[in-house]
């Protein structure tokens, strides 16, 4: 499974800007104000080590990039 590469990737760090979801509940796997380090990336999602350990996919709107 490609996926479980990923966790060797580090292209970048970003931060969490908020967790306000429309649709789905992500407070329970991203913490507001908290640095994830991002192992891959779409046009539409970024895919992070999240709170549960595991590689997740959330929208690039929840986050703004650590300079």
């Amino acid at each position: 499974m490609l996926h479980e590469t990923w966790n060797d990737n580090n292209l970048r760090t970003v931060r969490v800007k908020h967790t306000d979801a429309k649709k789905y509940k992500v407070s329970d796997m991203l913490t507001s104000g908290e640095t994830y380090t991002v192992v891959n990336e779409t046009e539409e999602y970024i895919f992070v080590k999240d709170n549960s350990g595991k590689v997740g996919g959330y929208y690039k709107t929840y986050f703004e990039e650590v300079k």
